[in-house]
């Protein structure tokens, strides 16, 4: 009997080793106070370098072991470390960062502790402020208070709605003047108000009951000039002001080139169409930037072949030494049940981390006057921190700043020295003009000195693109980035802020620089781009990525390609070594969309025949061919193109893919907001159930919060 109790002993000893040691999958949702998911929100094990990050919907996984530490943190909300203990499921809750506890509130009838209120509470002092002055009390609120989003509609006032539970649907919080209670948002006069604070949750309510629900923004103007009256003669005393609510400016500060969509051309008269790969999906982010804050989107802001490139499609690996895939499907197209659509997708090779070359980087970044926002350099700042964090011990990173004049803040450092980049980074700070010439210039040298052959040499240029001092001109930056990229060096290009922002100079830049270009409108977009994305927007497997495609006459009488209007080339430059095109990188996926009316079929949009000239056809028996795509590329070193060729057979898939339908959803959304003429069928339903039938793959939560941007535009 005692040998067996010891037998037992040793078995759930040894078990209980086993199991200490073995690594177990977490899941979970991080989500706030009021249970609102925080996407983008970062999950790390404690002195390890593994870490992970929720999705949109603010669910993770990763994997640890028994006893590890699990730190949650998310910017502008404390962090929660949780001790792992074999547990399968753990969901957080994070609590937005509060400073100054013990600040006095005005509540109701009289004064609390901050920490006396169980929910959030925000403040914003305005006196406090000498360099800011609203013109609102929205202005007031605008990113100066946790919780709280403005929604500036063009040519109306600017809706108030606290996040929150109870006013995720409503658009009007109670407002409090002096203890006193408000319904409507008060006409103040701004110079009068001394502080605006908000509160939300079990607070708002305990204190006001009912009309609490939807959040409370409680205001002190800078006499209490109001306190003890009722709110019928508050009304009286503020109608007396005549004060005019604050109408948001339209964003006509934003500069976007203008382009011409597409036409549909015969294959007898146009017989290749050629054109760029383009891997950039700034216009998507500035476009979902836009419609989130209830702004119309610009026609010429919508470039379609950025939407679609935004999202990752279940394209192959290549099985061959070409550094991508090729891929095309063949189907009906969703806006004209007449035509049909053709998909052309690459997929780029997945070079292991290992496997990587050494990165020579240089960060150029926008100190200018015009940085000062809070959605410029400071989220700037914390994107860059993102990318630090990838940074290996063979890579090395100088910051050059440029304002009124350039210069070098950090000199080459090597990338495991993070916390000297860090420091470098947090000492960055505003002001001036924007000598963005004498930036690129200066950047483009610190890469040359410190070139590394066979390595990944690249600039990283952060700005909102407002030059306004020194080669501003387009023609004189394209001229200068032309010059640059001779050199070797590619060039990525991060977009920050509204209102001002100048995407005509930045596509200027990504598409001479041997570049790509992203915005990034939240530190979520930061974190796809600079962290999840690394490899593919920061290492080229391929350059100057060309594709040519013929028609066959036979059964094709008329074709455009969806987007790709600035890409474009002509028939004879698809063989010129000497034009430039777009960059391809690890992993990445490029998509292609072309409209095509078959021969026989009647179509508002097929041109005349011609009376005079008759074009000559090939006789040659190519019955099953629809079409022939020939390829060239180089590699990241090389000088002489590669060419590939692939043919299409003329058969139409019964039954398109998931990743066929969203895609053309995608491009039939874009062709929606450019109010395309060549497209009837603009129904915003049509495109909604279109895109859901594409959800069968949907990792980051990215295609759903497509859909949410579709039902926002009726």
């Amino acid at each position: 009997m005692k040998s067996l109790k010891l037998l037992s002993l040793a078995i759930a000893m040894l078990f209980s080793v086993l199991t200490f040691g073995q690594e177990i999958t977490i899941t979970g949702t991080i989500t706030d106070e009021s249970q609102l998911p925080l996407p983008g929100a970062n999950v790390t094990i404690k002195n390890t370098t593994k870490s992970t990050q929720a999705d949109y919907n603010g669910h993770y996984s990763i994997t640890a072991k028994n006893g590890e530490l699990l730190v949650f943190a998310y910017i502008g909300y404390n962090s929660k470390t949780v001790k792992f203990t074999n547990q399968t499921t753990i969901n957080i809750q994070l609590e937005a960062s509060e400073a100054g506890l013990e600040e006095v509130v005005v509540v109701g009838y009289g004064v609390q502790k901050k920490r006396a209120l169980t929910g959030a509470v925000s403040r914003s002092v305005l006196q406090d402020s000498k360099s800011y002055a609203p013109n609102s009390v929205p202005n007031a609120l605008q990113g100066r208070v946790a919780g709280v989003q403005i929604t500036h509609a063009n040519n109306s006032p600017s809706p108030v709605i606290i996040r929150g539970v109870a006013s995720v649907n409503a658009t009007k919080p109670l407002y409090v003047v002096d203890g006193v209670p408000y319904t409507s948002e008060p006409k103040l006069n701004p110079q009068d108000i001394a502080s605006v604070d908000v509160i939300k949750d079990a607070s708002a309510t305990a204190i006001y009951g009912a009309r609490g629900s939807n959040g409370v923004i409680i205001i002190s103007t800078k006499n209490q000039q109001y306190k003890g009256l009722t709110e019928k003669e508050l009304k009286k005393e503020l109608d007396k002001l005549n004060i005019n609510p604050i109408v948001a400016p339209n964003p006509n500060q934003e500069d976007y080139e203008s382009f011409v969509e597409n036409q549909f051309e015969s294959p007898k008269n146009a017989p290749l169409s050629t054109f760029s790969i383009d891997v950039d999906n700034a216009s998507y982010t500035n476009i979902r930037r836009m419609i989130n804050n209830g702004q119309a989107v610009p026609k010429d802001a919508v470039r379609i072949e950025e939407m679609m490139n935004f999202f990752k499609y279940n394209y192959p690996q290549p099985t061959n030494e070409d550094p991508f895939s090729i891929n095309t499907e063949y189907s009906n197209c969703p806006w004209n049940p007449k035509h049909q659509l053709l998909k052309i997708g690459l997929q780029g090779k997945n070079i292991p981390t290992d496997d990587l070359p050494a990165s020579n980087l240089v960060f150029l970044i926008d100190v200018s006057g015009s940085m000062s926002d809070a959605n410029k350099l400071p989220l700037l700042k914390q994107s860059f921190k993102i990318l630090v964090n990838e940074l290996r011990k063979e890579d090395k990173v100088a910051i050059v700043v440029y304002a009124g004049a350039a210069g070098l803040v950090l000199p080459p450092t090597a990338g495991d020295q993070k916390k000297t980049i860090l420091n470098a980074l947090d000492k960055l700070q505003s002001g001036g003009s924007t000598a963005g010439g004498a930036g690129i210039e200066l950047a483009y040298t610190t890469v040359a000195e410190n070139f590394i052959k066979g390595g990944n040499n690249r600039v990283i240029l952060a700005t909102d693109g407002d030059f306004n001092v020194g080669s501003s001109a387009n023609k004189d930056m394209e001229t200068l980035i032309e010059e640059k990229r001779k050199s070797g060096v590619f060039l990525t290009c991060l977009g920050y802020g509204m209102g001002n922002y100048k995407d005509s100079k930045m596509e200027v830049l990504a598409n001479k620089g041997n570049g790509n270009y992203a915005y990034i409108d939240n530190i979520q977009e930061a974190n796809r781009f600079l962290s999840k994305e690394f490899k593919g927007s920061m290492f080229a497997i391929a350059k100057d990525v060309k594709i040519q495609i013929e028609f066959n006459p036979k059964h094709v009488q008329s074709y455009r390609l969806i987007g790709y209007e600035n890409r474009k080339l002509r028939p004879e430059d698809f063989k010129n070594d000497a034009i430039d095109a777009g960059e391809l990188g690890s992993g990445h996926t490029v998509t292609a969309l072309y409209e095509i009316i078959l021969t026989g079929t009647e179509s508002d949009y097929v041109a005349s025949d011609l009376k005079y000239s008759v074009t000559p056809t090939n006789t040659s028996n190519f019955s099953n061919e629809l079409a022939t795509i020939k390829f060239r590329y180089k590699k990241p070193d090389g000088e002489k193109s590669i060419e590939m060729v692939t043919t299409i057979a003329n058969q139409l898939a019964k039954n398109a893919s998931a990743d066929f339908k969203f895609s053309s959803a995608v491009a039939w959304f874009g062709l929606k907001l450019r109010d395309s003429k060549l497209v009837s069928n603009k129904d915003t339903a049509a495109i909604e159930t279109l895109a859901n039938a594409g959800l069968a793959t949907d990792k980051g939560g990215y295609r759903a919060e497509f859909i949410r941007l579709v039902e926002a535009i009726q």
